[in-house]
C-alpha cells in the first residue's frame, strides 16, 4: 500500500517512473490517433472526388466532415510535435487504407458511404471514450485534446446511421466489415 501511495503521488506530481509510463501511453495514443484522422481525411478525400458522380447529395456533408478529420489530425500533430513525438507506423497504412475504402465505397453509393461513416465512427468512439478514461488521471493535456473531437466524431457517427436505409444491401455488407478493419487497424497501431 505505501508504495501505491508513492507511485500515485509521482502521477499526480508529475515526477518518477509512473510519469513516464503513463506520458508514453498517451503518445502511444496520440501517434495512432493522429494516424486514424490521416485514414478519415483520405476515406473523406476519395469519397468526395468519386462522389460527385455517384452521390453528389452526400458531396457537401464529406466536405464538411473533412474539414473536421482535418482540424483533428492537426491538433494531434501539434501535440505530438510538442512533445517531440514520431508519426506512427501505421500512418501510411492508413492513409493508403483510407483512400482506398474512400474510392470503393463512394463507388457504391450514397448508401455504402453513409455505412462506412457510421461504422468507422461506431469503434472510433468507443476508442476515444476508453482513452479518455485510461489518460484521465495521468495525462491530462492528451485527454483534453482527444475530448475536443468527441462532439464532432459523434455528429458524423448520428448523420451516417441517420443516411443508412433500412433493408438496404450494402450496410448489412459494409459496416462489420469496416468495424473489423478499423479495430485491426487500431490494434495494428498500438503494436507498431
Amino acid at each position: 500500500p505505501a508504495a501505491a501511495r508513492v507511485l500515485w503521488q509521482q502521477v499526480r506530481d508529475g515526477t518518477g517512473a509512473a510519469t513516464l509510463m503513463a506520458s508514453a501511453l498517451g503518445n502511444r495514443i496520440l501517434k495512432v490517433n493522429h494516424a486514424g484522422e490521416h485514414g478519415a481525411v483520405n476515406i473523406y478525400r476519395a469519397q468526395i472526388f468519386v462522389s460527385r458522380l455517384t452521390a453528389p447529395q452526400m458531396t457537401d456533408m464529406l466536405i464538411h466532415f473533412i474539414t473536421h478529420e482535418q482540424r483533428h489530425r492537426a491538433l494531434f500533430w501539434g501535440l505530438m510535435q510538442a512533445r517531440d513525438v514520431r508519426r506512427c507506423k501505421s500512418y501510411l497504412l492508413c492513409g493508403i487504407g483510407g483512400y482506398v475504402l474512400g474510392f470503393v465505397t463512394a463507388l457504391l453509393g450514397s448508401q455504402a458511404i453513409a455505412s462506412t461513416t457510421y461504422a468507422v465512427e461506431s469503434v472510433v468512439l468507443g476508442h476515444l471514450e476508453q482513452q479518455i478514461i485510461a489518460l484521465d488521471e495521468t495525462d491530462k493535456e492528451a485527454r483534453n485534446t482527444i475530448a475536443d473531437i468527441v462532439e464532432e466524431e459523434q455528429a458524423h457517427h448520428d448523420q451516417g446511421r441517420a443516411l443508412i436505409e433500412t433493408g438496404k444491401f450494402w450496410p448489412a455488407l459494409i459496416t462489420p466489415i469496416v468495424r473489423l478493419s478499423t479495430e485491426t487497424v487500431i490494434w495494428l497501431g498500438m503494436r507498431l
